[in-house]
């Protein structure tokens, strides 16, 4: 029987109670509380790809497509339309009057820019591995933009266009060659999207405020909105629990959730998700001699790392074992490195005796307690003992916070290192494309011919059980032969509300709306 893919979950809570007070400088809307412990690395959209800089960047700017609440597809946001107009053209036309909340026009050159500028500044930590069919950007008209691609029919670019890679950005306020400082663009009110900044503390307090002029496809914002940022899940759980918070979202321990789970005055909501953790080799920089030898390395690394038990021991099943790149629930999704790499020592032990390395191989890895979650402690602490019960491995480990691990893992500096992540759109092209094909994000020195080859054919192809083929190939062939990350579990969605907010959604892109939080 054909597969289908799986749309990710809508979370909705619905409650009620009294009216809250506003807070002050927002006299028109109800303020809700929003607290994360994930980090916000820039609101530059050209230096940053995490989660915890998209959850802002998704309610401050305008996309020319987004995903509306519970949608899985794409539908226009700054754009009146869009369509191919030829098979390598992508055209979209602008709907008109668009400003941003400075006064400052919104036209078709403010979105040519915004490309322009991502691949142009090609930071490390930007969304420029998204743009890699992206030939170059057209604006022949104030309403009009397209997008010239390498490839004909690909499959998955209406779906970029609403990732991270898709902001419109004020090309009077951001430079076209370097990243802007968050505090300027903040203070320019460089925003069209449902909400502008009017306070920013980086990764600590953050206000943002309906944009009344927003014309775009989300709906209008119901309330203004507070984030705070928790250096400590526990401490979040408790503000939450006390109600000095309305809602918690990333990163609660799974002891939290089972704490809340029985607390009668938020409620708990779990939906299937996209996110995935994995290992992350640096092809350059990992132990090896050769690299022969260095995919031994990773061969005998995959088949000693028990799945099962950091999912049952350190997330109490709120994880589930990834046995491929392609989690499960999407299209193509398989389970090609379990197949190859099943729990073996001795299966270990010869691919390093074969490949002539001695042992034990000293492995220093790489891991942050903060972005991914206060458990990855207990979780590589596992993986640890793990790798050295088999008597083939001792390992040091080391763990960096958010802003410099994001900086250090993209500098050679680590050799083995964990990652983790979101979907930008519900096609498996997502969990394939950014991490195997040119100048993937990961910057692990990966860059192989023929699998960039195959992500170029499934891509392009619009016959859907074909492509689910390749899809699965892919994986085979990365599995068998390649290796260069190691996935390892795939994460449930939580989020818990004090009772009386109601419509908390998750977008496919398992991404918090501000929009639709109402407070009773």
């Amino acid at each position: 029987m054909k597969k289908t893919a799986t749309a990710l979950t809508v979370l909705a809570l619905m409650g009620t109670m009294a009216l809250s007070a506003c807070a002050g400088g927002t006299s028109s809307s109800t303020m809700i509380t929003v607290g994360t412990t994930d980090k916000i690395t820039t609101i530059d959209p050209a230096g940053s790809y995490d989660h915890g800089s998209l959850m802002i960047e998704s309610n401050v700017y305008q996309f020319l497509l987004n995903f509306a609440p519970g949608a899985t597809t794409p539908s226009p946001d700054a754009a009146q339309s869009c369509d191919f107009s030829q098979p390598t053209v992508y055209t979209c036309t602008l709907k008109s009057g668009l400003k941003f909340a400075n006064g400052d026009p919104l036209t078709s050159a403010s979105v040519k820019f915004s490309f322009d500028r991502i691949v142009t500044i090609n930071d490390p930590n930007g969304p420029v591995s998204l743009l890699g069919n992206l030939a170059s950007v057209d604006a022949p008209d104030p309403l009009t933009v397209n997008f010239n691609l390498k490839a004909a029919d690909d499959q998955t670019f209406p779906q970029i266009l609403a990732t991270s890679a898709g902001p419109i950005v004020d090309e009077k306020v951001l430079s076209a060659t370097a990243l802007t400082p968050d505090n300027d663009i903040v203070k320019a009110n460089a925003f069209s999207g449902p909400y502008t900044l009017t306070q920013y503390n980086q990764n600590d307090t953050l206000v943002l405020t309906p944009y009344a002029d927003y014309n775009g496809g989300l709906p209008k914002a119901a309330s203004a909105i507070t984030v705070k940022t928790f250096t400590d899940a526990t401490n979040m759980r408790l503000s939450v629990s006390n109600g000095d918070i309305d809602v918690a979202y990333r990163s609660l321990t799974p002891t939290d959730i089972q704490t809340l789970q029985s607390d009668s005055n938020v409620k708990v909501w779990q939906a299937k998700g996209g996110e995935i953790r994995y290992l992350t080799f640096n092809l350059n920089t990992m132990p090896g001699d050769t690299d022969a030898q260095k995919f031994a390395i990773r061969q005998a690394i995959a088949s000693s790392i028990d799945r099962d038990a950091l999912s049952n021991d350190v997330y109490k099943g709120q994880y589930t074992p990834l046995c491929s790149y392609v989690p499960d629930g999407f299209v193509g999704a398989n389970t090609a490195v379990c197949d190859t790499y099943p729990l073996s020592k001795d299966a270990a032990a010869k691919y390093l005796s074969d490949a002539g390395i001695s042992t034990p191989v000293a492995l220093n890895i790489q891991y942050n307690p903060d972005h991914y979650g206060s458990s990855s402690d207990q979780e590589y602490a596992q993986i640890k003992t793990q790798l050295e019960a088999t008597g083939l491995f001792t390992v040091t480990l080391s763990s960096a916070e958010w802003t410099t691990y994001s900086k250090e893992r993209t500098q050679d500096v680590y050799s083995i290192f964990q990652m983790g992540w979101f979907p930008d759109f519900p096609d498996a092209d997502n969990y394939l494309s950014p991490f195997f094909g040119a100048d993937n994000f990961l910057a692990n020195h990966f860059d192989n011919a023929e699998i960039q080859g195959l992500l170029a054919q499934e891509v392009s192809n619009p016959d859907a059980a074909s492509r689910e083929s390749q899809i699965e190939n892919i994986q085979t062939v990365m599995a068998q032969k390649y290796l260069s990350t190691l996935p390892m579990l795939q994460g449930s969605q939580w989020a818990v509300a004090r009772t009386n907010i109601s419509n908390v959604n998750l977008a496919v892109s398992d991404m918090l709306l501000f929009v639709t939080l109402t407070k009773d």
